[in-house]
């Protein structure tokens, strides 16, 4: 499964790309709009950082066919690397993504709630489909269901889109949709860090230091490699 950051946040990318196996990022205007700052300028300091192999996934603001596929060039010809553009399912939307496959674009199909939206968006050619999990919990209506039910109709029709699950508040969930076999899942950087963590890891690292340091002290495995020289 890959992991991929849900956030603009200069820092934050920094900090997952550096201590996680990170696959790339995701945008959309809600996240872009809570940095504040010059757009151009922003996503080509995330392409810095990400490099040019990571996915980053960037969504468009126009609502006519005609205004995403403007958008849609523009952006790749100023960001350049592995990259996707997010537009979110309608009749324009997925006019949209036909036209930006035969140039050439890889695109992610976003705002997904339901499994035939999904589906036409993969025969549309969406690279990627994206379902909120959390929100469709949130309307009763099961989103780890959803995805896995997505995930069967790309199997029973041989049709090579994935589904990158997003909207996510807890591990649970998270633990669920990898269960359920999403190919990737966008992610909060403050929900990497909850996924390495639970007490008894803590315990047994406190644990091992413990027993170390009862037969040798502070003196660390270089020093006593150092001592051999």
């Amino acid at each position: 499964m890959m992991y991929i950051i849900d956030t603009a946040n200069l820092d934050s990318i920094r900090h997952c790309v550096e201590y996680y196996p990170v696959d790339g990022v995701t945008t959309n205007p809600t996240i872009i709009s809570r940095e504040n700052a010059d757009f151009p300028k922003l996503i080509k300091d995330i392409r810095s950082i990400i490099g040019a192999d990571r996915q980053f996934h960037i969504q468009v603001t126009g609502s006519t066919s005609r205004d995403i596929i403007r958008e849609a060039l523009a952006i790749r010809d100023f960001i350049g690397g592995n990259l996707y553009i997010k537009v979110p399912i309608s009749a324009e939307g997925l006019r949209a993504t036909v036209e930006l496959k035969k140039l050439g674009l890889k695109v992610t199909e976003t705002a997904i709630f339901t499994q035939q939206q999904a589906l036409i968006a993969a025969k549309a050619g969406a690279d990627f489909v994206a379902p909120y999990v959390n929100r469709l919990d949130n309307i009763v209506s099961d989103g780890v269901n959803v995805v896995g039910e997505i995930v069967q109709l790309f199997k029973e029709y041989n049709l090579p889109s994935k589904v990158l699950a997003a909207s996510f508040k807890t591990v649970e969930q998270i633990h669920k949709i990898a269960m359920a076999g999403s190919h990737a899942i966008t992610i909060s950087p403050e929900l990497f860090d909850t996924l390495t963590y639970h007490p008894m890891t803590l315990y047994a690292i406190d644990d091992f230091v413990a027993d170390w340091e009862s037969v040798y002290g502070k003196k660390t495995i270089l020093e006593m490699f150092e001592e051999h020289k």
